[in-house]
């Protein structure tokens, strides 16, 4: 039972149209409640997720976690989405 809510909201979630609404409900769902109220994203049409991190620890911890994040979001909202994360602080 664990395992069905997860893949019922990700599958509702991949039928959606990609708005910035949906790119940010997956990094919040990515990355936890603390970082992203420490980050702002902004996906370009190019597929890299601009983070801007609050700060250096936060932007350190985003770029320590990029490979999990990624990985994660592509689950989320699909392989092609998301190519690459460039982080700034």
């Amino acid at each position: 039972m664990r395992e069905v809510a997860p893949r019922a909201v990700t599958s509702l979630l991949r039928e959606q149209p990609l708005t910035t609404a949906k790119v940010q409900f997956a990094w919040r769902a990515s990355v936890g409640p603390a970082m992203a109220r420490a980050t702002a994203v902004d996906l370009a049409a190019d597929g890299t997720l601009h983070v801007a991190a609050d700060g250096e620890h936060w932007r350190k911890e985003t770029a320590r976690s990029v490979a999990v994040i990624v990985r994660r979001l592509r689950e989320l909202l699909g392989r092609g989405v998301v190519k690459r994360i460039a982080v700034k602080g």
